[in-house]
């Protein structure tokens, strides 16, 4: 079985199944001043078992083999957080932030729901997203760590064309793989929409204001699902947990008052604080969404084929993306996304467009949890053998990923020397 990599864990942590156990814990293990449990190792292995759909009964030998797997690879994460902590390392907390909400939203995408990630992780989205927030905090040391190490090795044209010859029988075939551009528009409500909006939040405050209840006004107008059953609780937060702008009206509110209008990137809320205990807040809350219209999609839609026609005519792809996509990375890629093996292309809506597209075609305008596109399909090759005269830049990666994967093993029996481990064998 392949060495189980970090990175695999952090992702299986966070969108792994929990499995409840009632489990006699104990310390299997101890790293600098870290301790692994054994609900940890389990909870990882019976993870990554659901995760790989694998048919491996607890208790089993190979059950037994991987779950040692697991116990290294969690010794092997701790080990790199002890270095980033001596070496006094930082994360950029922008960057942190923006990986959590990605990270986030693409749970949500793959549960269906918010509520549906909730009733998965028993938790509310503010905990999930501190608790995903930690783990990707970890992610980012770990990555920081390694690049700091790694990031100038090097490797030879002798080195590659030996890693070549000595491994080309055992390398897979090249997928067929897709080169491709985009250009996003993002569906926008209208000023009537949000207006309309405004209008249901200032109707549902007025009521407040009567002296109605705020938790019944919550589970019949909130449209934050989650919240919305439980009265709008949000439960306790801390500072950084919720959105800014959502955080700097509640921080000022006095126990039981009710706030005005607070718009945010998911709409318009009223915020009750419950209780305040030092930086932690309990809040409720009532969520009107902006909503576009179908107007609005029509509007879109329309926007991208006069682009599209303007393309055909003769316009250049990269500078009609730069001028009018909505990609928040237009500005340095000009709508290029790059090279992916088709059938893993994780937008289905991208695989279903391009199976049917030619090197040079654009497509007519199509819907995501995005936003609506037109792709163009720059390249296309089938799948292949790999060899140096049409793969070297592949091969070459190989190479260097191999190289460094050595030099990785051997920097890491060096921190385990450096580095306090203690292993219960029991």
């Amino acid at each position: 079985m392949k060495r189980i990599q970090l990175f695999i864990l952090l992702m299986l942590a966070i969108v792994g199944v929990v499995f409840p156990q009632q489990l006699v814990e104990s310390i299997e293990a101890i790293v600098d001043k870290e301790i692994i449990l054994r609900s940890e190792v389990e909870q990882f292995t019976q993870n990554y078992i659901v995760q790989n759909r694998l048919n491996i009964r607890p208790g089993s030998e190979e059950y037994n083999r991987l779950r040692k797997q697991m116990l290294e690879s969690l010794i092997e994460q701790k080990l790199l957080l002890a270095k980033a902590e001596a070496d006094t390392v930082k994360v950029d907390d922008q960057m942190l932030d923006q990986r959590v909400e990605e990270r986030i939203k693409y749970m949500i995408q793959q549960v269906g729901s918010q509520d549906k990630l909730e009733e998965i992780f028993g938790n509310s989205l503010s905990q999930i997203r501190k608790d995903t927030r930690k783990l990707i905090k970890e992610q980012m040391l770990v990555e920081q760590v390694r690049a700091m190490r790694f990031r100038d090795v090097k490797i030879s044209r002798r080195e590659v064309e030996e890693f070549y010859k000595t491994y080309k029988d055992s390398l897979p075939v090249r997928p067929a793989t897709v080169d491709i551009s985009h250009i996003l528009k993002v569906v926008r409500p209208s000023e009537e929409a949000q207006l309309k909006a405004y209008r249901k939040a200032e109707m549902i405050l007025e009521k407040l204001k009567n002296g109605e209840d705020f938790q019944k006004l919550a589970k019949l107008y909130s449209e934050d699902p989650a919240s919305a059953r439980r009265g709008g609780d949000l439960g306790f937060t801390q500072r950084g947990d919720l959105v800014p702008e959502y955080e700097a009206v509640a921080f000022n509110l006095k126990d039981g008052e009710i706030s005005g209008i607070v718009q945010t990137q998911f709409g318009f809320h009223i915020i009750q604080l419950i209780e305040r205990r030092g930086e932690r807040i309990h809040t409720r809350h009532i969520l009107i969404q902006v909503k576009p219209t179908a107007e609005d999609e029509k509007r879109v839609v329309q926007e991208l084929k006069e682009i599209r026609q303007k393309i055909l005519d003769g316009a250049d792809f990269s500078e009609m993306a730069l001028k009018y996509s909505d990609d928040e990375n237009v500005t340095k890629d000009k709508g290029h996304l790059g090279t992916f093996e088709l059938d893993k292309l994780q937008i289905p809506q991208f695989r279903q467009v391009l199976a049917t597209m030619k090197p040079g075609d654009i497509s007519e305008p199509f819907k995501t949890d995005y936003g609506y596109h037109i792709v163009k399909l720059n390249a296309m090759q089938e799948a292949h053998r790999f060899t140096l005269e049409n793969d070297w830049e592949q091969i070459e990666q190989m190479a260097l990923n191999f190289k460094m994967q050595k030099e990785y093993q051997k920097w890491l029996e060096k921190l385990k020397k450096e580095i306090f481990i203690k292993i219960n064998e029991s």
